[in-house]
């Protein structure tokens, strides 16, 4: 066999395993969807199993349950990250967009198995990923305005706003969930406010 020849075939082997890994990916991700639709209590085995892969697979792919399910809904999450700017413009103050940006997103948490806990885990770990960075990104925009407009101190930060915000998607959806929500975000920024307790010490 000449060297252009094996060349050739090793380059159709690597070919061909990367469409074997992307269509076990994709099987994943759908078994997934479909499952944390139901519950958010499935397990990865379940997972695993309904998408016709070994657990070690699914690991290899996804090595976290937190990795999974972000995954899962990065699409939904790009379209909430790509309405910072809107809600920012829309809104009167930098401080009320942040608000409202909050709201849409545990609005949309309490629909998504799982998803509220994976984003705690993420910020708790400081992860980096394809679904978890934008989401932080945003946070920083949000407080960016903050900053510039007065009404959130420099240096906070997005990692640590989420967590604390972790509350907002365990409000129940109710006109009395979401006042008390709004009370929870004016003790945030009672924290994190350019006169919040670090600036005064």
């Amino acid at each position: 066999m000449s060297t252009k020849a094996g060349a050739g075939e090793a380059a159709e082997t690597y070919r061909t395993q990367r469409e074997v890994a992307s269509q076990k990916h994709a099987a994943i991700l759908e078994a997934a969807q479909a499952l944390f639709a139901e519950t958010q209590t499935v397990s990865l085995n379940e997972i695993a199993k309904r998408a016709g892969v070994g657990a070690g697979t699914l690991y290899r792919h996804f090595p976290t349950r937190e990795h999974l399910i972000l995954a899962v809904y990065q699409q939904e999450l790009a379209k909430l990250v790509g309405s910072v700017d809107q809600v920012l413009a829309a809104e009167p103050t930098a401080k009320e967009a942040f608000a409202v940006w909050f709201e849409i997103l545990a609005a949309h948490i309490r629909l998504k198995h799982g998803l509220g806990e994976a984003l705690y885990s993420a910020a708790v770990r400081d992860a980096v990923s394809a679904s978890y960075a934008p989401v932080t990104a945003a946070v920083s925009k949000l407080l960016d305005a903050c900053v510039a407009e007065g009404s959130v101190r420099p240096g906070t930060d997005p990692a640590d706003v989420l967590l604390l915000m972790g509350f907002l998607w365990r409000v129940p959806p109710t006109d009395e969930g979401v006042a008390q929500g709004r009370r929870l975000i004016e003790m945030v920024f009672d924290g994190i406010g350019a006169g919040g307790p670090k600036a005064r010490m």
